[in-house]
């Protein structure tokens, strides 16, 4: 069933294999896609679904240097490259909108101001240009502010439907704004978008549906991860996490969205499978950050029902022609971790299909 067809929104997927968004800071300075970065999605374009790496909505909402972004002419400009390359070769894509919150630093935004749910910073340092720095604490934003960044999103969600894309994923994984909101160490606030879990998942349900309004529900995926205390991220305690996707999960299903992608590294446990369950539609799984998935995982997930697709990162991060491979039981690549996050080809176009 993994090679079998399935339909995300109005979207038909040949297969049930979906690219993880992955950064891979390849647009410079200026946010730029250039002919690289078509080149690298058009090898993939045989995967059910691309789903891009995380693009910025808005200039204070870059995580890094090298991040792309949907916000000005020259950014949609070179997205429709990307997006015109692998429609060519028969494929489907939907950008990542990610607003990376308190995940930043000033020197990475162009002097504009971090912010976040709350004014908690994370304990750690963040990459920037001239060096590493201790991360910033955040402006807290205040209420009329949550309208301001949730219309940026709007905003880069409707670029992405200019620049060609499909649809979009709203990214509230892995300790970036959205996230932010949802978990109680980064959201510590008194108001109406803070505190209990209905409050805390306030935020990502208002600009989910912002989204909705402006693109319709079928070109628009949600990407969560419960559980998943990356970036200064606690989300520890069982009870509360599931109290707070609960929430979130029930507010946004009777939006008919495209899709729903969970990345936990039990994506067939009960947390998971509840979720899904009330979910009721799409259902994507990705069985966890920096853990490599397998073939026989990929088969099991779908054949048991556990999901309708896998997401796979480093698999197609290094097999552009991973569909195949996976379908036929043929070796794989090599992974090269030393290019993940570098300039140029190697480790980027330079992976070969398979030619025996």
């Amino acid at each position: 069933m993994l090679f079998s067809p399935l339909t995300l929104g109005e979207l038909e997927l040949p297969n049930r294999l979906v690219m993880a968004p992955l950064t891979r800071i390849r647009t410079g300075e200026e946010g730029v896609p250039g002919p690289l970065v078509a080149e690298h999605y058009r090898q993939r374009a045989s995967l059910g679904l691309i789903v891009s790496e995380g693009i910025y909505p808005s200039p204070a909402g870059r995580s890094y240097t090298g991040q792309p972004g949907l916000v000005n002419a020259e950014q949609i400009a070179g997205w429709k490259q990307v997006t015109d390359a692998v429609h060519a070769e028969g494929g489907r894509m939907f950008a990542q909108i990610m607003h990376g919150g308190r995940v930043s630093h000033e020197d990475i935004t162009g002097g504009r101001t971090i912010v976040g749910p709350s004014a908690v910073a994370i304990d750690g340092e963040v990459r920037t240009p001239s060096g590493k720095q201790p991360f910033p604490v955040p402006h807290a934003l205040s209420t009329g502010e949550l309208s301001v960044v949730m219309q940026e999103i709007v905003a880069g969600a409707v670029n992405a439907i200019e620049a060609g894309f499909d649809g979009v994923e709203l990214h509230s994984a892995n300790g970036y704004l959205l996230h932010e909101f949802l978990a109680p160490n980064s959201n510590v606030r008194s108001d109406s978008y803070g505190g209990s879990p209905e409050n805390r998942a306030r935020f990502v349900i208002e600009t989910v549906n912002a989204v909705v309004a402006a693109l319709g529900s079928n070109r628009v995926g949600i990407r969560i991860s419960p559980e998943h205390s990356v970036q200064g991220i606690a989300e520890t305690d069982a009870a509360d996490v599931r109290a707070t996707y609960e929430v979130l999960v029930d507010s946004i299903a009777s939006l008919n969205l495209a899709y729903l992608s969970i990345l936990h590294h039990d994506p067939s446990g009960e947390l998971v499978q509840d979720l899904r369950t009330r979910f009721a539609g799409p259902f994507l799984v990705n069985s966890g950050f920096g853990v490599v998935t397998t073939r026989e995982e990929a088969l099991a997930l779908v054949a048991d029902g556990h999901a309708d697709a896998v997401v796979v990162g480093r698999p197609a991060l290094a097999n552009p022609d991973l569909a195949r491979r996976w379908k036929e039981s043929l070796p794989l690549n090599d992974i090269d971790p030393s290019t993940f996050y570098a300039e140029g080809a190697k480790g980027y176009t330079d992976y070969p299909v398979y030619s025996g």
